[in-house]
């Protein structure tokens, strides 16, 4: 299959062009997990994929729905998920992730006590109903866990590789922790290959065409689980070639930057978009390329563009950014 109708096939597919969702579920339901270490960056790429919602609907279905969480999954980052995915997602993804959270945790000082320590603190906190982070820095700090520089967050983490917590409310501004079973109710046992299968099938639904080693970077999973992932999950057969969608602002950490092993097709040789330290920066998206960076400044988003942009192009980027602002509130 030609390059340029593989990549208009994923941008519909990720719910870039074509009819848009209806809600924060279905985006996620489609892209099965969105990077969310920062979870403004999850709302904008619902607001892309999406039409007329704002901010509140993406938190309403994390506070009063209960219908998306935000835990670690995949790659070791945190993620915006379907809470009906969650329990087969992280049996999945999450085994592999506890070599790197313990040596992390040795690193920052937190020895196998004070982790396992920790654990139980937050797991006695959680009780109490949700805790935010300043609070489970309060209560781990008097039960002598180290929580400087990125101890308290592996910590957490820890808790949460265990399935015993998982992000849910906004309280305040801020995501707060709660208890698996508390928030989202008994979870089932789940068979691996099962669930291996229904990883490759949604996977490619917001992703296709791919391959195993696209799916292997994007879940975190070794090769060989990627290839019985998609073992029985057909690639997506269709015979229409999509249009491309139009001009459109991006987020940070943006879904169509990290589904696959390569990123050259979006990114069309510009390497300021990726930096070193693994910051995705924001984009603007034109016939399937980034062809510039933006900001919220004054309430308003500013574009700088790689290369020069026809006139409706930078009228349609304007527009789309005033809905950026709508969006979010501002």
């Amino acid at each position: 299959m030609r390059a340029d109708i593989v990549h208009r096939r994923r941008l519909a597919a990720q719910l870039l062009s074509g009819e848009p969702a209806t809600d924060p579920v279905a985006v996620a339901g489609r892209l099965l997990a969105v990077q969310a270490q920062d979870l403004r960056a999850a709302r904008l790429a619902v607001r892309a994929r999406t039409k007329g919602l704002t901010a509140q609907d993406v938190d309403r279905c994390l506070t009063v729905d209960r219908s998306l969480v935000v835990t670690w999954l995949n790659r070791g980052t945190l993620h915006l998920v379907r809470s009906e995915d969650y329990a087969w997602l992280h049996a999945v993804t999450t085994p592999q992730l506890r070599t790197s959270n313990a040596r992390r945790l040795a690193q920052e000082g937190v020895s196998q006590q004070q982790a396992e320590r920790g654990v139980k603190v937050i797991q006695r906190a959680l009780a109490d109903g949700p805790l935010t982070r300043a609070s489970a820095r309060e209560r781990l700090d008097a039960a002598g866990v180290p929580t400087a520089g990125q101890a308290l967050v592996h910590v957490l983490m820890l808790t949460c590789l265990q399935g015993d917590a998982v992000r849910g409310p906004v309280v305040g501004g801020e995501q707060a922790y709660v208890a698996v079973p508390d928030w989202l109710g008994h979870q089932p046992s789940v068979d691996r290959d099962t669930a291996l299968a229904e990883l490759g099938r949604r996977y490619l639904a917001g992703h296709g065409p791919a391959a195993d080693r696209d799916l292997a970077k994007w879940a975190g999973v070794t090769l060989g689980d990627a290839r019985r992932a998609l073992l029985s999950a057909p690639q997506p057969q269709t015979t229409v070639v999509p249009e491309l969608p139009p001009p459109r602002l991006l987020g940070p950490w943006e879904p169509l930057l990290l589904g696959w092993s390569s990123r050259e097709e979006v990114l069309a040789g510009q390497t300021g978009l990726v930096t070193v330290n693994g910051v995705f920066k924001p984009f603007a998206l034109v016939e399937g390329r980034a062809v510039a960076t933006w900001r919220l400044t004054s309430g308003r988003a500013m574009v700088e563009t790689f290369v020069p942009l026809a006139d409706k192009v930078v009228a349609a980027l304007e527009e789309d950014g005033e809905d950026v602002v709508r969006f979010l509130g501002g």
